[in-house]
């Protein structure tokens, strides 16, 4: 796998169809491991996909419609089963605190591993480390729903001419990444001096919902944007009364948010292939693909070059 690398585990809406299984996404994050939705059929599904219980850190469950946590029951045993060693934690919406234990426990298992629960009530940043931070916003369905953003910390490339110039070396090197300047004589060098900033790279994961504020927010010039698109413009009637995204309402989020790349997923029984989910969506945002199950896309960022 790349450091960033997203497997389209299920594409379909509500239903299986015999060529979508259930939801389920699973975001290889450098050293993370993030699934999305497990709906029925998941666990299968990862094995096609070339991804173990063991690559798993947590998973990010936007609502409790069956088609997006169906599959949690297999995921929790697999787990188990697999004796994966290190901590997964669980994020949901508060409020489905029930169903969750529902589904935990939904039939006799010999549960060896550690899964820390996670509700989620306030919007904000859910986790956070040296390397990441995750956020959480509500969004507009019919139940409660929520939306996530990963973003990696700004890191900055150091200018070895830069440094020679202000004679900062090894210790001192240490030092100025670790408090961002120094004093060298009597002049303070700050890592701004020497050094290029890096952004850190962003996805964004907006899943049943009607277009809403906070869809924009969490997509905010983010690297990678998926988001459900349900319907076409056809059925946009259906789309807002049943709390879900044409594809057309998902590329105007992308477009207003100033995202970089669209992923479209989550599609309607009644359409029988991707085509024109990214037709409708095109021309509003060029740069967006309509993901079939199997499918996985780097989105490693190209290397910066400094000049």
């Amino acid at each position: 796998m790349s450091q960033h690398q997203f497997f389209a585990l299920g594409t379909a809406s509500q239903v299986p169809t015999k060529t979508r299984n259930h939801n389920g996404y699973f975001l290889k994050w450098g050293k993370e491991g993030f699934l999305f939705d497990p709906g029925e059929g998941t666990q299968r599904q990862m094995l096609y996909a070339g991804v173990s219980a063991k690559d798993i850190t947590k998973i990010l469950i936007t609502h409790f419609h069956g088609d997006h946590c169906l599959g949690l029951p297999g995921v929790l045993q697999r787990i188990s089963l697999d004796k994966v060693p290190h901590p997964v934690k669980v994020y949901f919406p508060a409020s489905g605190l029930q169903y969750f234990n529902n589904l935990q426990h939904a039939s006799i298992y010999y549960n060896t591993a550690t899964i820390e629960i996670c509700p989620i009530a306030e919007a904000g940043i859910i986790y956070q480390n040296e390397q990441l931070t995750i956020s959480a916003a509500p969004l507009d369905h019919t139940v409660e729903s929520w939306g996530y953003r990963i973003q990696d910390v700004d890191t900055h490339t150091l200018l070895a001419d830069k440094l020679q110039a202000f004679g900062i070396r090894g210790a001192l090197t240490k030092q100025l990444l670790a408090e961002g300047q120094i004093s060298i004589g009597d002049q303070l060098v700050s890592l701004a001096d020497v050094s290029v900033l890096k952004p850190g790279q962003s996805f964004a994961f907006v899943m049943d919902t009607r277009y809403c504020a906070n869809a924009v927010k969490l997509a905010q010039e983010v690297d990678t944007l998926v988001a459900e698109s349900t319907f076409l413009n056809v059925h946009t009637a259906e789309a807002q009364a049943h709390g879900h995204l044409t594809a057309a309402q998902a590329a105007r989020i992308a477009q207003e948010a100033q995202a970089k790349r669209l992923i479209l997923t989550h599609f309607s029984q009644r359409y029988a292939d991707q085509g024109n989910f990214v037709g409708e969506a095109q021309p509003i945002f060029p740069e967006v693909v309509a993901v079939k199950d199997g499918d996985s896309l780097d989105l490693t960022r190209p290397r910066q070059v400094v000049v």
